[in-house]
């Protein structure tokens, strides 16, 4: 089995609250790794198994008596009529881990949460595989731009076998998966299962075909009447579309940088889909090297590696304040990290030789008053360059492989 970089973080939150949460999109692993690391002692019971499930909704405080405690339920957002009696049951036992809830649809487990175990719970977000967990190579590291280390040489061709591939566990747990059938079933099951329950979406064809045309403007910004124009819908049912795709964890959205200081700057975040298969697919790509001799093979490799910081921190249960700046004059920089009052601005290209040039929109924020960090361009470069005093040349291992 795959080991995830996750597993430490539910056992520091099993050891600290009475109800543990964890949630993603479908497929990244949730029920296998709480399998994995389960108490002997807990019971496991799937609410996708219809007759639990229907016994769970319709006679909850039977059904948690029955099964007693410590108790792990799967897919638990379909029964959220349990919340209230579980919440009973925990503020008369202040004992720890008495309860694992996780699910792949993480609006409605999150509206019972909520609403029911709010200060009883703690929460994980789960998302597909990282670089470092397809390669064997878990650590406690994440990229810190205020140590950044000299990473292994990932050659282009094997980056884009990974962008094009992604991370959903079961492309590397079966061998030679024809991952044409593979995306199509996920897809599938997706708008079936999980988008239905978000939102009563009565055309679920032009939802897969709105799905279509956001992977295709995967790294860019969102705007959403082109988005309407291209479907076929109103710009209202885009907004209430995307929110389905953010809140089902298929789609970040990278906020713009914000700073009164500074006019004229974008209100449009970019578009991230955190499983860059899953994107590839969408978009209607049919190989990696295609990808890769593409123009939008840029665009691709940016949110491949937004998505992988994105995915290593939330990991390690550590705090993310990321954000892209853009102005008017369309001077942007890819990435800023925020930390401590502190941005630290990152560009992000495919090439594997970065020039001086490249980092010029850092003196914009410097100029307007931002304090900035260390910074620079993570590119498929060899080597750790030192540009000056704060500014580098990163390879991508460093960010993704460190």
């Amino acid at each position: 089995m795959i080991r995830r970089e996750v597993e430490h973080s539910i056992k520091e939150v099993n050891d600290t609250f009475r109800v543990l949460v964890l949630t993603g999109p479908r497929q990244v692993g949730k029920t296998t790794i709480l399998k994995s690391i389960i108490p002997q002692n807990m019971k496991i019971v799937s609410l996708d198994n219809e007759t639990y499930r229907e016994e769970a909704k319709n006679n909850p405080k039977f059904f948690l008596e029955t099964w007693g405690k410590p108790l792990f339920i799967d897919e638990a957002q379909y029964a959220p009529e349990l919340f209230p009696y579980i919440k009973m049951i925990v503020d008369n036992d202040k004992s720890r881990g008495q309860f694992w809830l996780s699910g792949s649809q993480s609006f409605e487990l999150m509206k019972g949460v909520s609403e029911s175990l709010a200060g009883r719970v703690g929460i994980i977000k789960m998302n597909s595989l990282t670089y470092k967990e397809i390669t064997n190579n878990v650590n406690n590291n994440c990229f810190n731009p205020d140590n950044i280390v000299e990473g292994k040489v990932i050659e282009p061709n094997e980056i884009f076998e990974r962008i094009f591939k992604g991370g959903l566990p079961e492309l590397y747990d079966v061998p030679n998966i024809n991952l044409n059938r593979f995306f199509r079933s996920y897809i599938d099951t997706y708008i079936d299962r999980d988008v239905r329950l978000i939102r009563n979406i009565g055309d679920l064809v032009t939802f897969e075909k709105f799905m279509r045309v956001m992977a295709i403007r995967n790294g860019k910004t969102l705007v959403y009447e082109d988005i309407a124009s291209d479907v076929g819908v109103s710009a209202h049912t885009i907004k209430a579309w995307v929110s389905v795709l953010v809140t089902s964890g298929i789609v970040y959205l990278l906020e713009p940088y914000h700073n009164k200081k500074i006019q004229r700057l974008t209100h449009m975040p970019k578009i991230i889909f955190m499983d860059s298969g899953l994107a590839c697919y969408l978009a209607g790509w049919t190989s990696a090297k295609e990808l890769q001799i593409s123009k939008e093979s840029g665009n691709f490799f940016e949110t491949y590696v937004v998505s992988e910081i994105i995915k290593q921190y939330i990991n390690k249960g550590i705090p993310l304040n990321i954000c892209h700046f853009r102005n008017k004059e369309t001077e942007e920089i890819d990435l800023l990290i925020e930390k401590n009052m502190t941005i630290y601005p990152i560009e992000i290209k495919k090439t594997s030789t970065p020039k001086k040039e490249m980092l010029k929109n850092f003196d914009y924020l410097t100029k307007n008053g931002v304090k900035v960090g260390n910074g620079g361009i993570v590119c498929l470069c060899d080597k750790l360059f030192k540009v000056d005093d704060k500014r580098y040349y990163i390879p991508l291992s460093s960010v993704i492989d460190s």
